[in-house]
């Protein structure tokens, strides 16, 4: 977003007359966002990658926070993508409030919080969790998962995403959609990081890293016509610095919420990129599928936002 539209957008906060505890506390008014489009600039250019840097980490271990740090460190470490004084955004997956993590269905909280710390040791301003669960409250996802009390420890901010700082943003290179409600801080923030869990989704066969923008636009209940193709159109715009798939644990079917634990399968794994197709196209391979059976991994390939074919990126795969 530019200074204009980031000050006017501000002005029309505060002609809401929406008090600042309002939006600590993330209360949500009805869903409606300004009509003039926001800047469809990605939040974060990709970070260039060093001569002797991995395209992509696949690591594998029982402890969750050294497989991910070890996965951040052979991309060139968390000073590739974060610089000191950054705001950083960081999506894991909290998209319900009944599960703890041994189900699956949410992300894995040491995964998220190494994230954190290693972002704060970057030396990031500010390091902001975030998500909408699809069902019950943001408050209750957040703490049942585990994540809400990881993050606060590693130095981190939990934030209820409020509907008054949902913008529209223009979406250019979109196929179906050509603008959408985005939260405004996630294009305004000097980073993303994108930190999925892998599991089964009964509508899109899949949930990794680009299904799980959809926890950053708002409307999400009408997204879902034509599908594939509206979760690749977003990721035009909605562009992580960094993917970390969270495959420590995956669930392998009545996703995405699970409820089973028969459907969960121990990988202690981790998939990280900065190109989005590539990590979800090896994360396919752990449910015994290809990157073209997932249509918006097609797609996006298609579109032009990654390599698709993972075999012709640089793989360091590391075993701890």
């Amino acid at each position: 977003m530019s200074d204009v539209t980031r000050r006017d957008f501000l002005k029309w906060m505060g002609a809401t007359g929406v008090s600042v505890a309002l939006l600590a506390a993330g209360c949500t008014p009805a869903e409606t966002a300004p009509e003039t489009p926001d800047s469809s600039e990605p939040a974060a250019p990709p970070p260039e990658q060093g001569t002797g840097d991995a395209y992509m980490a696949i690591v594998r271990g029982p402890d969750p926070a050294a497989i991910t740090e070890a996965a951040v460190e052979a991309l060139g470490g968390i000073g590739r993508f974060v610089r000191s004084g950054d705001e950083v955004i960081v999506k894991p997956n909290m998209c319900v409030n009944y599960s703890t993590y041994e189900y699956a269905a949410t992300t894995n909280p040491t995964v998220v919080a190494t994230l954190v710390r290693l972002c704060r040791e970057a030396g990031a301003k500010r390091v902001r969790v975030m998500d909408t669960p699809y069902t019950g409250d943001p408050e209750t996802a957040y703490r049942t998962s585990g994540i809400y009390d990881a993050v606060i420890e590693a130095g981190g901010e939990m934030e209820v995403m409020s509907g008054v700082k949902f913008v529209k943003v223009d979406i250019p290179d979109g196929r179906d959609i050509t603008s959408w409600p985005v939260y405004g801080d996630v294009m305004d923030a000097d980073v993303l990081i994108n930190v999925p869990i892998a599991k089964h989704h009964g509508s899109t066969r899949l949930t990794l890293g680009c299904k799980n923008l959809m926890g950053v636009i708002q409307r999400a209940n009408q997204f879902h016509r034509n599908l594939h193709q509206r979760i690749a159109d977003l990721n035009t715009i909605v562009r992580p610095a960094l993917t970390v798939i969270d495959a420590v644990r995956i669930l392998t079917a009545h996703g995405p919420g699970g409820g089973n634990l028969a459907d969960v399968k121990v990988l202690d794994t981790v998939i990280a990129s900065h190109d989005i197709i590539t990590a979800d196209s090896y994360a396919t391979t752990l449910f015994g599928l290809t990157p073209d059976d997932i249509g918006y991994i097609r797609l996006g390939a298609e579109m032009g936002l990654g390599e698709h074919d993972w075999t012709k990126v640089r793989v360091q795969e590391i075993a701890l």
